[in-house]
């Protein structure tokens, strides 16, 4: 069967399964999981124009702010995190941040901390969050409608505050991993390898697409039917935040052991190619890095991985996000050869992506194993099976979350 009907047909049962669909019972969301889904579903859309795609991206949406973006139901508070009224909430789903959805309440303020019980526990992730932006934004673009950019910026405001901070006076700013549902302490005090990158790169997006929508953001808000586009605040910035990721990343390295870390830089550097290619942002070097330290990464993965394994004994999704960064190689390629003249030394990048393109085969391999039936059995694809049904159609068919 043809790829893009294969992930079709995968995000369809992941709809009817999670309670996306009317009669599919409860909703079963997750932010990371979510984010990728509304990405491919917008992606089948791009496709084949067919508006369920869309419908179920927009009702994906509602979904994730309405159950992530309030309280759980086992914990002492209720309705939105933002302290809102229902109709306020609604109308800013982001502002107080959004949960990434785990199975058990959060660690209280003066309990031990249990790293293994910490991975089942909720809070806030700040790469969690970066990726709903871009799946915010993905749904901007998709329908012309600037109201969604407006919550992932929102959203990027709110976590940045929360999540950047200065260990003492004069000291460099850091990132906390995880924070609480409410936002107001630190659950891991650890900073993230690539939180700062994501962070820059994702809050550089989004303010590219702020400036295509400044224009059509107050007549939409004057044209629309229901008040809502006219009720979010335009004057948004990020340029500060943006100031301090670029702080935080300056003298970085990014290289990697980690199979999905290594897709995600990939991911990253094809945005940023894509950015830098529109005229969003100017090659600084970055880029070239993020290749090249992608290259020491997949060298090192090359000689010690798990991919000779019995699928038991290996993580689907990690695997699946390294075979999505990889297939990023080749837009990143066209922007290279579209648009030469944005970047600083085009012929030196395309040399450096010739380098990665020897390790493309390893995407092949990895969507090979897991799209065969035998290999999705066991249990360790079934105790994720949410995240490794969507990130295996979004390694299958993977523009809706690469392009922009």
């Amino acid at each position: 069967m043809d790829n893009h009907l294969t992930a079709q047909a995968i995000m369809r049962e992941f709809a009817a399964a999670t309670g996306l669909m009317e009669g599919g019972g409860e909703p079963r969301r997750y932010l990371w999981t979510d984010a990728f889904a509304v990405c491919n579903y917008l992606g089948f859309f791009r496709d084949s124009d067919d508006s369920a795609f869309l419908e179920l991206a927009l009702k994906l949406v509602e979904q994730v702010h309405e159950h992530l973006g309030k309280h759980r139901r086992d914990s002492a508070g209720s309705g939105w995190l933002s302290g809102l009224t229902e109709t306020q909430g609604r109308l800013h789903p982001t502002c107080a941040g959004l949960r990434i959805g785990k199975p058990l309440d959060e660690r209280k303020l003066h309990e031990a901390v249990d790293e293994t019980l910490e991975w089942q526990q909720d809070g806030q992730y700040f790469h969690y969050l970066t990726r709903w932006m871009h799946a915010l934004d993905a749904v901007s673009r998709a329908t012309n409608n600037g109201l969604y950019n407006q919550w992932a910026r929102s959203l990027a405001q709110v976590a940045y505050q929360a999540f950047v901070y200065t260990p003492t006076a004069g000291a460099a700013k850091r990132m906390y991993w995880k924070m609480s549902i409410d936002l107001s302490r630190p659950l891991v005090s650890s900073m993230g390898h690539h939180d700062p990158l994501d962070g820059l790169i994702t809050y550089w997006q989004l303010e590219a697409s702020a400036k295509h929508f400044s224009a059509t953001v107050a007549q939409s808000a004057t044209m629309a039917q229901s008040p809502t586009m006219a009720q979010v605040p335009t004057g948004l910035s990020l340029l500060a935040a943006i100031e301090d990721f670029s702080s935080m990343c300056a003298g970085q390295h990014w290289a990697t052991q980690d199979e999905l870390g290594m897709g995600s830089m990939l991911s990253d550097a094809c945005r940023l190619a894509q950015l830098v290619a529109a005229g969003s942002v100017a090659d600084s070097g970055l880029l070239e890095q993020l290749l090249v330290e992608s290259d020491v990464s997949l060298q090192a993965f090359s000689s010690h991985n798990r991919l000779g394994l019995e699928a038991e004994y290996r993580l689907a999704f990690r695997e699946l996000g390294l075979a999505i960064g990889l297939q990023g190689i080749n837009i990143i390629h066209q922007c290279l050869q579209q648009q030469p003249e944005k970047y600083t030394d085009a012929k030196r990048l395309l040399s450096r992506l010739e380098a990665l393109q020897n390790f493309t085969a390893i995407a092949e391999h990895i969507v090979n194993f897991w799209t065969q039936s035998p290999h999705r059995s066991g249990h360790s694809w079934s105790e994720h099976a949410d995240i490794n049904n969507v990130m295996l159609a979004t390694s299958l068919a993977p523009g809706g979350y690469l392009q922009r």
